[in-house]
């Protein structure tokens, strides 16, 4: 099968982020015919003006409907777009000059129907942008899940670089309308299908966050509070694992308190792991500033992370009515 490729990228009021990333098309390597779907998801500040400045060098299709969520807006896009292999990306990502040549190399030696791949910080990124996502994809902090080269089968593509081929989509009718967690559920219900997934490793992005420690909180909240959400759906997917966050932020606690009684040891391996996670972000950043600042990055993410799957695994345990009506603000209306 020849492939042909659409991009498909929902934006909401990030003009600027849109500039970047359609910048970054124009580095592409190799003679590839593509297209560019963006789908404006009922934006106050739209990004017509921009994306009319490359459509001479560019073939973008740009639509604009009302605010439904990410999920749905690449629904839309897959819906409307010509190619017959989807690559969907946020806003906020840029592309190495040899993203699509990875890409196409990748498929034609193993096909998959769907891939995802990892996502790295550029250098040009700010400390705080490089401290998360330190944060978020260290071996040492999540084990590496958003792109570790040990994760290639049953890995679950991340929406903000993901490949999902037209048949794939057609099958799965894509993206649900919760959010986050569509793209996993979306995964998930590829393999009851019988479709595989698996990642790229060297297809990767930069992906420029453009965050605040108030914002990254609420975001890593709001991935605690989906998995849950998740397991009810998909229970053949529970792992212990993903207890963790939880069972670190308790066991902080648990080692303060037990200072009162003299008892030093849990705190002594609490400190070890921050000294780890300092030494690693160090040597891997080379940079001092970002060390510290990814000890408050990971303590955010396992806090929010942890306190977000305890009290949603709770109240899913404790009251009859679904997800929807318990967590209304983790779905979308479509």
């Amino acid at each position: 099968m020849e492939l042909s490729f659409s991009f498909i990228i929902p934006v909401y009021n990030r003009p600027i982020e849109i500039e970047e990333l359609l910048e970054s098309f124009l580095t592409l390597k190799g003679n590839y015919s593509y297209e560019i779907v963006i789908v404006e998801d009922g934006s106050t500040i739209t990004s017509k003006a921009i994306v009319d400045k490359y459509m001479d060098n560019l073939d973008i299709s740009y639509y604009f409907k009302s605010n439904s969520g990410p999920g749905d807006s690449r629904n839309f896009g897959m819906q409307h777009a010509k190619g017959n292999y989807f690559i969907i990306l946020d806003s906020d990502c840029l592309l190495p000059s040899h993203y699509l040549q990875e890409v196409e190399a990748s498929l034609k030696l193993n096909y998959v129907d769907c891939f995802g791949g990892p996502d790295k910080a550029h250098h040009s990124f700010s400390n705080l942008q490089k401290a998360i996502d330190f944060s978020m994809t260290s071996v040492i902090t999540t084990g590496g899940i958003r792109g570790n080269k040990s994760s290639l089968d049953k890995f679950q593509p991340r929406s903000f670089n993901m490949g999902l081929s037209k048949l794939a989509f057609e099958a799965t009718k894509g993206f649900g309308n919760i959010h986050p967690g569509e793209d996993p559920d979306l995964s998930i219900r590829l393999w009851d299908l019988g479709f595989k997934t698996t990642l790229f490793p060297e297809a990767y992005v930069y992906h420029k966050r453009r965050i605040s420690w108030s914002k990254f909180y609420k975001q890593v909240n709001k991935f605690g509070s989906v998995r849950p959400i998740l397991n009810k759906w998909h229970p053949q997917t529970k792992k212990i694992t993903y207890w963790f966050p939880t069972v670190f932020f308790i066991g902080v606690i648990i080692a303060l308190v037990l200072i009162l009684f003299n008892l030093f040891l849990p705190l002594y391996l609490v400190l070890f792991y921050y000294c780890l996670i300092f030494v690693v972000a160090v040597l891997k950043t080379k940079n001092i500033i970002i060390g510290f600042q990814a000890l408050l990055a990971v303590s955010i993410q396992f806090f929010g992370y942890g306190y977000g799957f305890l009290k949603s695994t709770l109240l899913l345990f404790l009251k009859s009515e679904k997800p929807e009506t318990i967590f209304p603000h983790l779905f979308f209306k479509n």
